[in-house]
């Protein structure tokens, strides 16, 4: 193969390569301030951190079969909108990949965790 050839085919491979693990994200400090906001508001049923950690934990165990499954620019789309605004959340990323296409993934409906897109119980 033409060096040149080999090399433009070496970058293409290096541009549409996926991540094997599912980012690292900090659903603590998110179910916490969920938690607190929650309280702040008055809700009559605010969800308990321990909740809000379960339902992080099960998105994440969802998202870990499929996760390389899915192209780079949906992986970053999707990564960059559960990270938004300071809020980390597994819940939102698996989401967001079920949106793009949800023939791999159980529908996420019941899990709430830290997610800002809170479904009613």
């Amino acid at each position: 193969m033409h060096p040149v050839i080999f090399a433009a085919a070496m970058g293409t491979q290096l541009l549409i390569q996926v991540s094997d693990s599912v980012p690292k994200l900090n659903v603590e400090a998110t179910c916490k301030g969920s938690v607190e906001t929650d309280k702040a508001m008055g809700l009559a049923l605010p969800q308990s951190f321990d909740k809000c950690m379960s339902d992080e934990n099960q998105a994440l165990e969802q998202l870990r079969p499929i996760w390389s499954s899915y192209s780079a620019p949906i992986q970053n789309r999707c990564h960059g909108e559960a990270v938004a605004a300071g809020s980390e959340s597994y819940v939102d990323l698996l989401v967001c990949l079920q949106m793009t296409d949800g023939t791999n993934t159980k529908p996420a409906t019941s899990l709430k965790g830290a997610s800002r897109k809170k479904a009613p119980n």
